[in-house]
């Protein structure tokens, strides 16, 4: 796999064949959220790899021992259960539509593993592979996978999944369902229903007001905030501007966007504890934080955010596969006399009205954002996202808050690591909330030429710094803080 690593054998690839009743569909429209998604790609080409989602899971030690033949035949059922991921885009103009496929073959790599303890590196290795090529959106499957072996059993399987197939949510629903289709044989009732379905009903009469409610929470903002959060480069302390970080101080890095990492059990720890206090939810803290340490860094007062929401609300969409996620809208209006936790009751109604104004046609935004910007003259971007990848109905951990001394203490195991970078993305500041284990992944991936990699940095400590205080009743004023500031002690 890995350069370095130990021995692990290609032995060429096994195949999952999937097949269902019926015919091959007629071409249909894609779904709002693949419409989104699309957009963005197009935007991205050739670097929209940036898009794709991987994920192993670990089959090493858990249940009966499982071979290459099980797991492939567990693929192809999945295949069968979720109709994204035997659909293909069709090119059209303007924009591809989209076809279901009743039958096919999923080639699938299988890898063997001398050492057992090597297993679980070779699987994360492959995972990265898998996902690091842009798919071929219109001749291939929108999912690829691959399996890790050792002594006939198949320890870990990993996946790449293409994001106008499905969003990060529909990948959790994946990972679950192959779960049990490999130990089980079944993963429940069938799914009736897939993209194609999606589509019609957002294209009803009934679709088409609830997108235009949404749409009216985005007018109204947009009509008053400032136009980009981050319109100059952003300043770290000790003077370091955005071009400063780069090396001859005029010139951004190269690759020009970077992200960065925050590992950290006290942010985990001390973002349920907020929730629990305060009666909303852990995403809605991070938010609700991240906005708010942008708003400050990039100098204004009110916080405008723009969250991916999985628009899953309703019991028939909450295990669809498909690509439902959009763009809200979040914007608070910050008192810089209060602390973080006086304004958590205003977060908690803004982050409830971002979640509503996530469903609506791409075409008819387009086309509001084009009208509000020759108003305004100017264009209307804030370049400032919020993805929580985790299940929407997570609830907080429960039991006792901790201590302030078991905070500050989890605190000295928190890691800020550099995590890659890319080439080009259409935002300044993306900030993506996965789980891991006990603590947050949080990463943060930002255009030098405004954020250089230290103010990156400063960010994720800043947002640890945040919560923990306002966990453990420390706060400072909103208006004391920087935005991006040095790690506290």
């Amino acid at each position: 796999m890995a350069e370095g690593s130990a021995p692990v054998v290609d032995s060429g690839p096994a195949v999952a064949a999937f097949a269902v009743a019926g015919a091959t569909s007629e071409p249909a429209s894609l779904t709002w959220g693949q419409r989104a998604i699309w957009q963005a790609i197009r935007r991205t080409a050739p670097g929209d790899q940036y898009f794709n989602m991987t994920r192993v899971l670990s089959l090493a030690g858990r249940g009966r021992p499982v071979d290459v033949e099980g797991v492939t035949a567990a693929l192809g059922l999945l295949m069968e259960r979720h109709q994204a991921l035997r659909t293909r885009l069709v090119a059209e103009e303007p924009e591809p539509r989209q076809v279901r496929h009743t039958s096919g073959m999923l080639a699938v790599e299988v890898f063997h593993s001398t050492l057992v303890e090597d297993c679980g590196l070779a699987a994360d290795a492959l995972a990265e592979r898998l996902g690091a090529d842009r798919f071929d959106y219109f001749h291939a499957w929108p999912l690829r996978a691959g399996l890790i072996v050792h002594a006939g059993r198949v320890t870990h399987v990993a996946l790449a999944l293409c994001h106008v197939a499905t969003d990060g949510h529909g990948l959790e629903v994946l990972v679950r369902d192959l779960r049990l289709l490999i130990r089980r044989g079944s993963a429940g009732r069938p799914v009736t229903s897939g993209p194609l379905d999606l589509a019609h009903e957002q294209a009803s009469p009934l679709g088409l007001r609830r997108g235009g409610a949404a749409l009216a929470h985005w007018e109204t903002h947009y009509r008053r905030i400032a136009p980009t959060v981050f319109a100059e480069p952003v300043i770290v302390a000790g003077g370091r501007g955005a071009n400063a970080a780069c090396g001859d101080g005029a010139e951004a890095a190269e690759p020009r966007f970077r992200t960065v990492r925050l590992v950290s059990t006290a942010l985990a720890r001390a973002a349920d504890a907020v929730a629990l206090a305060h009666r909303i939810s852990p995403s809605a803290v991070l938010l609700a934080g991240a906005a708010t340490l942008t708003a400050r860094a990039g100098g204004h007062d009110t916080a405008v955010v723009l969250p991916i929401v999985a628009n899953r609300f309703r019991a028939d969409s909450r295990d669809l596969v498909s690509t439902l996620s959009q763009e809200g809208l979040f914007v608070l209006d910050l008192d810089r006399e209060a602390t973080f936790t006086e304004s958590l009751p205003a977060a908690w109604q803004a982050a409830l009205r971002s979640y509503r104004s996530a469903g609506y046609d791409p075409d008819r935004w387009n086309d509001l954002m084009a009208r509000i910007a020759d108003e305004r003259g100017t264009p209307i971007k804030p370049f400032c996202c919020f993805n929580d990848m985790r299940l929407v109905d997570r609830p907080p951990a429960p039991g006792p808050p901790p201590s302030a001394a078991d905070l500050d203490a989890a605190r000295a195991d928190s890691r800020v690591e550099p995590a890659g970078g890319h080439e080009f993305i259409a935002c300044r500041y993306c900030m993506h909330v996965v789980g891991a284990g006990d603590a947050l992944s949080v990463t943060v991936t930002g255009d030098t030429a405004y954020l250089p990699v230290t103010a990156l940095e400063a960010h994720l400590l800043a947002l640890e710094d945040l919560v923990v205080r306002a966990a453990t009743d420390r706060e400072l004023p909103i208006g004391a803080l920087s935005g991006f500031v040095e790690r506290v002690g």
